[in-house]
């Protein structure tokens, strides 16, 4: 690993950058209908305690996911858990950088083959993780406010442009809680914040490890109220019938603005955000999954940067046939792929920790008394 620290704000930078990504973009707990900043503000809550799960193992041990579960484990299944988590991550990064190509493709560069949108962005990921963690750590710091800006100028177009609509998010549980709790659990609780695992592996860079707990619960709070404000927006301009059928409800939401005839056509906002978060959160998957694999088999990380961009980028190709495909095969890797990697493993792995110390304490307690 790399012998470098990353400071405080920067960590929460990447995991703001992280969690906003593309769920700030596509429809977010729309299943929930009106009622999604609901479904996404319960799904807050299951985020702080997988994030305190990850935070736990990692303080426990001071190592990466890779190392600390063959400690757990032992040798030999910790080793295939490790292999394993690393081929989660290249998915999760293939994930990613499907969404920006495909938003890419149908907005503005519609004549343009996907294939080398994406292998441009994943030239471009490549070559801040071959300069290091401490770059990209950087760059945060400058996107994150960029972010911010970005955010605060398409708010405010769409508010001043007169299409909200309050009332549309009325009746609060229309339908009762059944809509939203089956949308809490694993949409809105496991993406994007049990995706937070892979900071199993920027948890070692941050200068300041005692502030890594206060750092990633600020950041899931605050993402989260970014992420119900945004979502009820777009139900507030389009109504939750045509959110929960966009695959981009925010690029609807802000096609709409008109100003006086004067500001139009403010996409550019949206294309840029989804640009910025997927370029972060697919630069950490990425990431996790090089550190992953240099941890496990002692290797120099830079010689990985370069063959796990072209596993990504062939992952990303042959991820789904169309954009259409792709969004179905993430909603079922949800319930599958992300909740065994983001949940139930760790979660076993809190109980085996727990269960060691049981015995080692009774253990103690005997030999005491004998």
């Amino acid at each position: 690993m790399e012998k470098v620290k990353i400071s405080s704000y920067q960590f929460f930078s990447l995991m703001m950058l992280f969690q906003l990504g593309t769920a700030v973009v596509v429809g977010f707990g729309v299943n929930a209908k009106k009622d999604a900043w609901l479904a996404i503000f319960l799904g807050m809550f299951i985020g702080l305690v997988l994030y305190y799960i990850y935070y736990y193992l990692f303080m426990l041990y001071l190592k990466p996911l890779t190392s600390y579960v063959q400690d757990i484990l032992g040798k030999y299944l910790g080793l295939l858990i490790g292999i394993l988590y690393i081929t989660y991550f290249l998915y999760g990064a293939a994930r990613d950088l499907r969404d920006v190509g495909g938003l890419l493709v149908t907005s503005v560069y519609n004549q343009t083959p996907m294939i080398v949108i994406m292998m441009l962005m994943v030239l471009a990921i490549a070559y801040v993780l071959y300069k290091g963690m401490l770059i990209l750590g950087r760059l945060s710091e400058i996107y994150f406010i960029v972010m911010i800006l970005l955010g605060m100028f398409g708010n405010a177009f769409v508010l001043l442009s007169g299409i909200v609509d309050v009332t549309k998010l009325l009746p609060v549980l229309e339908e009762g809680w059944k809509p939203v709790l089956r949308t809490v659990f694993p949409l809105t609780s496991v993406f994007p914040w049990g995706e937070v695992i892979c900071f199993s592996f920027i948890l070692p860079y941050l200068q300041y490890k005692e502030k890594a707990l206060k750092l990633g619960a600020s950041s899931i709070v605050l993402s989260s109220f970014i992420l119900m404000y945004t979502t009820s927006l777009n139900v507030t301009v389009l109504g939750a019938g045509l959110v929960e059928t966009s695959t981009f409800p925010l690029f609807i939401t802000v096609s709409l603005v008109n100003i006086y005839e004067f500001i139009q056509r403010i996409d550019a906002i949206v294309v840029l955000t989804l640009f910025i978060g997927a370029f972060f959160k697919t630069a950490i998957f990425y990431y996790a999954a090089i550190i992953g694999t240099a941890d496990l088999f002692r290797v120099d990380h830079k010689k990985l940067v370069l063959p796990f961009g072209i596993i990504v980028l062939f992952l990303a190709v042959i991820i789904a046939k169309d954009y259409s495909e792709h969004i179905e095969e993430g909603q079922a890797s949800l319930l599958t792929i992300h909740g065994i990697f983001a949940v139930y493993i760790p979660v076993v792995l809190l109980l085996i920790v727990f269960l060691k110390k049981l015995f080692k304490k009774e253990n103690s307690e005997i030999n005491q008394t004998t």
